[in-house]
Order: structure tokens, then C-alpha cells, then sequence
């Protein structure tokens, strides 16, 4: 404090003292400016009772054991005793001391620590009378076995006191040895101008600080609060101390990121996927799971698209059961046609597996129809446009009927097709059970979905339909200019290049929407139920006006076009109109029947007779053949 006032320093330091300063007055008399705003701890102790009253009664005479209190009395009373030893001290003294002073008690203080002499006295009583009542068996006096005393077995017994003190407090030692730590917190302050005071602002026990009054802390007068000086400031929320290399109580503050929480205040660490940080970023809270459901908006317009669909296929399956037998149910090939309208419906009924809460059982679902209900769908157009084609160029080349156009042939080839697919679907669900698992397409998402929407696999129940569109769209490419007498490949072309358009939008959605599952899963959905639709317009929609609106022309005759059949002779020609396949066939057989048509076939031993439809020539032996099929298993072409 002296170097303080030498160097004019005073107010520019904050004192922390320990126990040694203890409010002692060595610490400040002479040095208050200096001291001021000073904080300490005082070992906390409590007047012995008795003592002040005993030390009061004492004299030089009559405390004569005492070395050291004529030092003092000597010091107290300001004179030199007679006889007393010289120090440096009592050589500045001119009085004589008489040994009658009396204390004042109003001038009198005692130092708070007499409490601490006198537990350390009380504790090696207790401690030697333990010992001695163990070893000696209480008989007076030492006996052998304390003599000389055993300093550890000393240190047992007195780890081992407990007892009340003169001051009225327990006193025990700590495990460590120490006594209880106890202290009072004092602050050096100006009470008023030039008045100075040591308060008590705290205290400490028992390992807490108690009944602090931080506003009683004062460090200067004029300027009570106490300038900020701390190693490191305390975190803030969501910053966790990592101490400083060589330092236990100084740290810098991290900073979590805003997906770590804090298990401990020393530490950051990331919360798990399909989980984020509490608000205090104490703990992680898991993200509720979302998943295309009923409930999305998107998916409630493919419901409401596919119900209409499912509505639409109904009617359709009904009408041609309704009016099956009639020509152009016939015509259009009744087999094959309640074949795709079954690929159809169960088209449209996808979509509701889809929108479904992902399990096992749907995810299973999925995998396999959604191929499924496509393959059964281009297998059955498959089968009708390679029939055609196979009609009309066998036509071309020879009169013998072509192999494979009976319904029982085309069901087995559409059976064949789809049976691949049915064999792709069990594959795959062997290789790769389905089950639902999370899905994070980033951190602050968790979605449910299949594992087969994961990634591409969806493109392995999808691969086999899309070589059967292919196929489709090359045939209704290579049919497109059958006679429109057998119109139906018309139809079918609309059918294919439209399902071709769709796919192509399709597929690129589908790889771009990896990490988007629920746009991924709803795109698939309308991209299902409009190639349904689409085919089951195209495909249907003529016939279903016809047969609804004008039954007058669902009959052989009244459906009769006014192309031109023409089959020539040695100097005749018959003219025959047609309009469908079945009509077609119905016309040979009436003309067989026919002497003309008799005539005709007397003459075409050694040569081919053809008839020609717009372009294109069919032998009338391939017809004659046809007819016959018709004639025996009411076969359409």
C-alpha cells in the first residue's frame, strides 16, 4: 500500500485480500485511501465466552507465565515496563510502566480468530483423552503404551473429535484434515467523508455463499460501483467454456451451432438426425414425422382424381359387361379389353397406397403394384396392336391365317407379359423387404417414408413398363395406317403417344425430387392416374358413344363404312362395305355363302385373290380363314 501512495496509484487497483488481511489493522490504519473499496474473507469465528472477562483481570503480577504479555502491556499501555526485555519497540517508550493500568473495555478489542485457538487446544484434549481411554483403559497418568505418543495414531483420533467449542459451535475436521471452512466476506469502505469502516456483505459455509448483499459492496464514494475486472465472463445461452490452456477458472465462449444442445456446460454436441435443440438448447427435441397423408392438399386432389377414375372404370367394366355380346364390344376384343380395364382400376387404386402411413404393408403394396397395374395395363395394348400388325402383314404375304390371334392365345401372350413383371415384383421384395424408415433430407426435417422411395428404386418396378410403353408406341407407330375399317389402332396410337408424352415429364420429376419425397410420391400418383385415364379415354370413350348414344349403330349393318372391298375376277368385281373387324369377317362369311362368293372361291385355286383397303391389300384366303375362326369361336380381329 505504501508503493500505491508513493507511485500516486491510488484508485486504480481493486484489492482481493485472503484471510491474512483478515480486517486486521496493520492491513489499514495509515493506508485507508489506499485500502479502500477492498475486498477480504475473515475466518468466521465467534467470541469465546468468558474470555474477554478473564483477559480483562490480567496483570504483569499476576500473569507471570506468560512471556509475552509484558510485551503487550507495554504496547497497549504506550510505557516500558521495569526490568522488561529491550525491542525495538519499547525503546521509543518514556513512561514507566506501573503494573496497575487498568484496560479499558470500551478501548479494547480482541481478534475474532481466538475462537480457532481455542477449538485446536479443546481438539488435542479430546483427542489425547480418546487416546488414553483406549490405550490406558482410563487409568490415570500415561501408561506404556503412550509413552513415548505416537504422532499417526495421534492424527486418528484427531481426525475423529467432535465437539462443542467454547464459542458455543460444533467443530469437527474435514476428511482432508482441515477444520470446517467458515468465513466471513468484508468490504473496506468509505462511510462517509474521511470515515471508514470494515462491513460484512456475506458470508461463506458449508461450501455456498450465504446471505450475500451485493448492494452493500462499495468502491469508491464517489464511485460505488466496482469497475469490471473478471478472467472470463460468464457464457450466455447456448455457448459452452472451454477453459484456457494452463487455467482452471478462465475460458473462452463457444458458440453451439443452431443444431448442438449442451449436455454439460463444457460441451457442445449434435443432436441426432430427426432431432433440434430445445430453446435453451439444453436437450433435443425430436421433429414430428410428416409424410404424405390423407390430410395434404396435394394428396387429397390425387384421391379425388383417382375416386373419379375408379368411378369412371366402374361404369365401363359394367356397360361392356352389360353389352357384351353386342359387335363392338366384340369388335374391340372382349378378352383383352376387361384385361386392361382390370390394369386400369387397379391404376387408379394406387394412388391410396401411396398416400397411406408408411408400414410394411403398404410399403410391400407399392412395390409390387405399382408396376404391376402398369404392366397388366401396356401388356393387354401390347397384345392388341401386335395382333393387328401380325394380321395385316401375314395379309400381305400369303393366305394362311397367322398363328396366335385366338382370345385363348392372345389371353396366354398377355398372361406371359405380365408374369415377367409378377417375377421382377417377388424378386425384389425378396432382395428388399419393405418397411418404413426416417427420411432427412436436411436437418430440420424428418419425413416417414418407404425404403423403396429412397433414392431410384421405384425405377426397378417401373423399368419393365417402360420397354412395354416403348413397344406400345413403335406399334401404334407401324399401325397407324391400318384401314380405317379397323380403327381401333387409331385409338390405341392416341393411347401410346400421349402415355409417351407423360412418362417423359414423368421420369425427370422423379430423379430431380430425390430429396423431396412427399412431391416425389404425389407426382407419381397423378402421373399413374393420368396414363389410366388417358388410356381409358382413348381407348373406350368411341365405343362407349356407340353403344350409350347410338345403338342403332352397334349392329353389323348399320356400322358398315363406305370403303370399298374389292375382290376381282376373271371379269367381275364385288363391292363390299366394312367397318370393323368383326364386320369384316361377317361380310366373308355372308358372301361364302353367297354364290357369288362361291364362285369366287371356285376360281382362287391357283391364284390369290386380295382386296384392298386403303391402300393396303389383305388376301381373301386370309379373310376366309378369319371367317372361319369367327364361325367356330365367335373370334374377333
Amino acid at each position: 500500500m505504501l508503493a500505491v501512495a508513493r507511485r500516486n496509484a491510488t484508485g486504480m487497483f481493486s484489492w482481493i485480500g485472503s484471510d491474512g488481511w483478515g480486517g486486521r489493522a496493520v492491513v489499514y490504519e495509515n493506508k485507508e485511501r489506499q485500502v479502500e473499496g477492498a475486498i477480504t474473507v475473515q475466518p468466521l469465528a465467534y467470541d469465546v465466552k468468558g474470555f474477554k472477562k478473564y483477559f480483562l483481570s490480567l496483570s504483569p503480577k499476576t500473569n507471570t507465565r506468560n512471556p509475552w504479555f509484558i510485551e503487550y502491556w507495554e504496547q497497549h499501555f504506550q510505557c516500558k515496563y521495569p526490568n522488561s526485555s529491550w525491542t525495538p519497540f519499547n525503546e521509543i517508550y518514556n513512561e514507566t510502566c506501573t503494573g496497575n493500568e487498568v484496560i479499558d473495555p470500551d478501548d479494547f478489542h480482541l481478534e475474532a480468530q481466538l475462537q480457532f485457538v481455542s477449538d485446536a487446544a479443546m481438539a488435542f484434549g479430546y483427542a489425547f483423552k480418546a487416546m488414553h481411554q483406549d490405550l490406558c483403559d482410563g487409568k490415570p497418568h500415561l501408561c506404556d503404551k503412550m509413552s513415548p505418543i505416537n504422532g499417526e495414531l495421534l492424527k486418528q483420533y484427531l481426525l475423529k473429535v467432535d465437539f462443542q467449542g467454547l464459542s458455543g459451535q460444533n467443530f469437527t475436521f474435514l476428511p482432508n484434515g482441515d477444520g470446517p471452512a467458515r468465513y466471513r466476506i468484508l468490504n473496506y469502505r468509505q462511510k462517509s467523508l474521511n470515515q471508514f469502516e470494515w462491513n460484512s456483505v456475506g458470508f461463506f459455509k458449508d461450501g455456498k455463499l450465504r446471505d450475500m448483499n451485493m448492494s452493500m459492496i462499495q468502491f469508491r464514494l464517489e464511485e460505488p460501483n466496482h469497475p469490471e475486472s473478471v478472467c472470463s465472463k460468464q457464457c450466455v445461452q447456448g455457448q459452452a467454456k472451454t477453459f484456457l490452456k494452463g487455467h482452471t477458472c478462465c475460458w473462452t465462449c463457444l458458440n453451439c451451432t443452431k443444431y448442438q444442445y449442451l449436455p454439460t456446460k463444457f460441451e457442445c454436441k449434435d443432436c441426432p438426425m430427426g432431432t433440434l435443440p430445445s430453446l435453451n438448447q439444453t436437450y433435443c427435441v425430436r421433429i414430428a414425422e410428416i409424410y404424405l397423408s390423407v390430410d395434404d392438399g396435394i394428396a387429397i386432389g390425387a384421391m379425388v382424381f383417382s375416386s373419379l377414375g375408379i368411378v369412371a372404370s366402374i361404369f365401363v367394366i359394367i356397360v361392356f359387361i352389360r353389352y357384351s355380346a353386342t359387335p363392338v364390344v366384340k369388335a374391340s376384343g372382349r378378352e383383352l379389353s376387361f384385361v386392361l380395364l382390370i390394369g386400369i382400376f387397379m391404376c387408379y387404386c394406387m394412388t391410396f397406397l401411396v398416400v397411406a402411413k408408411p408400414n410394411a404393408f403398404t410399403c410391400g403394396s407399392q412395390q409390387f403394384g405399382i408396376g404391376l397395374c402398369f404392366a397388366i395395363t401396356y401388356a393387354a395394348i401390347l397384345t392388341k396392336t401386335n395382333r393387328i400388325a401380325r394380321i395385316f402383314r401375314a395379309g400381305k404375304r400369303t393366305a394362311k391365317r397367322p398363328k396366335f390371334i385366338s382370345p385363348r392365345s392372345q389371353l396366354f401372350i398377355c398372361g406371359s407379359l405380365v408374369s415377367l413383371q409378377l417375377a421382377i415384383g417377388v424378386i425384389w421384395l425378396l432382395m428388399s423387404p419393405p418397411k418404413a424408415i426416417p427420411f432427412y433430407a436436411n436437418r430440420n426435417d424428418h419425413q416417414l417414408i418407404c425404403k423403396a422411395a429412397q433414392g431410384f428404386s421405384y425405377m426397378i418396378g417401373f423399368s419393365y413398363p417402360i420397354i412395354l410403353v416403348n413397344i406400345c408406341t413403335v406399334y401404334a407407330v407401324l399401325t397407324r395406317k391400318i384401314p380405317e375399317a379397323f380403327n381401333e389402332s387409331k385409338y390405341i396410337g392416341f393411347t401410346m403417344y400421349t402415355t409417351f408424352i407423360i412418362w417423359l415429364a414423368f421420369v425427370p420429376i422423379y430423379f430431380t425430387t430425390a430429396h423431396n419425397i412427399e412431391v416425389r410420391m404425389a407426382t407419381m400418383c397423378f402421373s399413374i392416374s393420368l396414363s389410366a385415364t388417358v388410356a381409358l379415354v382413348c381407348m373406350f370413350t368411341p365405343k362407349l358413344y356407340i353403344i350409350l348414344l347410338h345403338p342403332e349403330k352397334n349392329v353389323r349393318q348399320s356400322m358398315m363404312t363406305s370403303k370399298v372391298l374389292i375382290a376381282k375376277t376373271n371379269s367381275s368385281a364385288i363391292r363390299v362395305d366394312s367397318g370393323t373387324q368383326s364386320d369384316e369377317v361377317e361380310m366373308t362369311q355372308r358372301l361364302k355363302r353367297s354364290s357369288s362368293f362361291s364362285s369366287l372361291y371356285s376360281r382362287s385355286t391357283n391364284a390369290t385373290q386380295t382386296q384392298s383397303f386403303n391402300g393396303h391389300s389383305v388376301s381373301t384366303q386370309t379373310l376366309d380363314s378369319l371367317g372361319n375362326e369367327f364361325d367356330d369361336h365367335d373370334v374377333e380381329l
